[in-house]
């Protein structure tokens, strides 16, 4: 499996994972990238044309996972700050002001799931961080009560998979949505 920065070489990739919808319900991955209005307002075509703009800027705004010649998984990451909905959330709004990079999303195709995919993803997002200068990590997985609990919610993650890359719970302000760090070497 090859791990890339979601550019315009890659977009290909990235729009056959996300599918005619574009992923969960038209968010084409930009869900946390803008204000709730705006974002429900721009489901479909515009969240679309938002995601491919940031995919030919100069920070990829994630990370696609290929395999055998097959989108097999997405990851968004970023500085906190491109993450506009994460500050007006009560659940997960800062710890503190440590600089940090977000993992707000992922995506796995279906046939990829339970095969590593979100733990290679995030260890490649943890990669792609440190070679862009970030020394800190965070992500706002799931936590589920009840299992099995269905991949198609759990956009943020799995808790599992986190600790499985090393990070760290760092605040719970609700039961099921930890917040997690990484701190880089």
């Amino acid at each position: 499996m090859k791990i890339e920065p979601l550019t315009a070489e890659t977009w290909p990739a990235f729009e056959a994972l996300m599918g005619p919808k574009g992923g969960y319900g038209g968010c084409w991955c930009m869900l946390w990238r803008k204000p709730k209005a705006e974002h429900d307002r721009d489901s479909g075509d515009p969240n679309r044309a938002g995601i491919e703009a940031l995919a030919k800027s100069d920070l990829p705004p994630g990370l696609i996972a290929i395999r055998d010649g097959r989108p097999a998984g997405w990851i968004s990451v970023a500085p906190r700050a491109a993450f506009v909905r994460l500050e007006n959330s009560r659940v997960l709004q800062p710890v503190d002001d440590a600089e940090v990079w977000s993992v707000s999303c992922f995506l796995i195709a279906k046939e990829f799931r339970r095969q590593g995919v979100a733990l290679a993803l995030l260890e490649a997002a943890c990669d792609f961080v440190r070679k862009r200068g970030g020394r800190i990590v965070e992500g706002y997985p799931i936590a589920p009560k009840n299992t099995p609990y269905p991949a198609a919610y759990a956009w943020t993650g799995f808790e599992k998979v986190f600790l499985d890359a090393g990070f760290e719970e760092v605040a719970r302000r609700s039961p099921t949505r930890p917040i997690m760090r990484k701190a880089l070497a």
